[in-house]
């Protein structure tokens, strides 16, 4: 019996999934039962069990299975290189360019960037997983982006094959009545630990660089409300729960003329968007195109030899956003 790259697919997602089918078969948009079977065909076809089983359940991966799985990645992994180098040859227009990114980038960086990479490539269709800011990205995440777009605070590098795009900087918002609103210089950190703050849930986090530079001055945040994106935290700060610190690039035009928008502190970092590319991958060229329209700054051949493994020991500086 053969064995189909479906079946390895599944073999591959089912212990992405941590041995849950469930969660399985919907991240490859396939029934419980298809997947099930695809885990049964394969494992007919090998001669031998690659899961341990509970009852109905999987348990664990036998020591065999554990070689069959390693090789199930590499031939997805190259079967979906050749796909992408074979699109490249083809100069291929359309396809699908799945984008994983924080909502700030989703709804303030990316719609222009794209727009312009729909006229360069007017059959391709765009698949988005929108992130809170700071949020960790799974692995299985990483695995279905062609790309992950992420942001660091300070020296922080995110993890895999992340190529810097452009610092930014946070900034401080307040309804245009506030006390702080007519104030000159850059609000202080003593004032940050003073005024309840409404801020990214990441930056409740202790380890977050806003709660390290305030500890290191002998202060403590107090939190008044946090979520996951700009947009929400622009809200409540209008509605007066407390002063929001947000990413500078999530304002626009009418943000800042309904709210006062103030510099921070110097003494909080300023963060760096990242490409994270997944590993082992032929770079297409409509990635490679939104890269460079995200960083302008960037060699195209550069990239393309970094996404082989030749990483060049020095990215050119990232400009500031504009």
């Amino acid at each position: 019996m053969a064995i189909s790259l479906t079946g390895l697919r599944c073999l591959v997602e089912i212990v992405e999934a941590k041995l849950n089918i469930s969660a399985a078969s919907q991240a490859l948009h396939l029934s419980q039962p298809c997947v099930s079977r695809h885990l049964k065909q394969v494992e007919d076809a090998l001669g031998f069990r690659v899961f341990a089983r509970r009852g109905r359940s999987l348990v664990d991966i036998t020591p065999a299975g554990q070689e069959a799985i390693a090789v199930a990645r590499r031939v997805v992994r190259d079967v979906d290189g050749l796909r992408g180098f074979a699109a490249n040859q083809r100069e291929e227009v359309g396809g699908e360019l799945a984008i994983a990114a924080p909502q700030t980038y989703a709804l303030h960086v990316l719609p222009p960037l794209l727009g312009q990479l729909r006229e360069r490539y007017p059959g391709l269709s765009v698949s988005l997983l929108t992130l809170g800011e700071g949020e960790q990205v799974r692995p299985a995440d990483h695995r279905r982006s062609d790309v992950v777009i992420a942001s660091t605070a300070g020296d922080e590098v995110p993890e895999g094959l992340a190529i810097p795009l452009f610092h930014w900087s946070r900034v401080v918002i307040v309804p245009l009545g506030h006390p702080l609103a007519e104030q000159g210089a850059p609000i202080s950190l003593a004032q940050l630990g003073r005024w309840p703050l409404v801020t990214y849930e990441a930056s409740r986090r202790p380890e977050s660089s806003l709660c390290r530079v305030l500890a290191a001055a002998g202060l403590r945040p107090d939190f008044a409300c946090s979520a996951h994106d700009a947009d929400t935290l622009k809200a409540y700060a209008r509605a007066g729960l407390g002063v929001g610190l947000v990413a500078e690039l999530s304002l626009g035009p009418a943000d800042r003329e309904a709210l006062a928008v103030l510099p921070v502190d110097p003494a909080l970092p300023h963060c760096t968007a990242w490409a994270v590319l997944p590993e082992g991958r032929v770079l297409r060229n409509q990635t490679l195109d939104l890269i460079r329209l995200l960083a302008p700054q960037l060699d195209a051949a550069d990239l393309r030899r970094a996404s082989q493994g030749m990483v060049p020991e020095r990215w050119p500086e990232a400009p500031f956003y504009a």
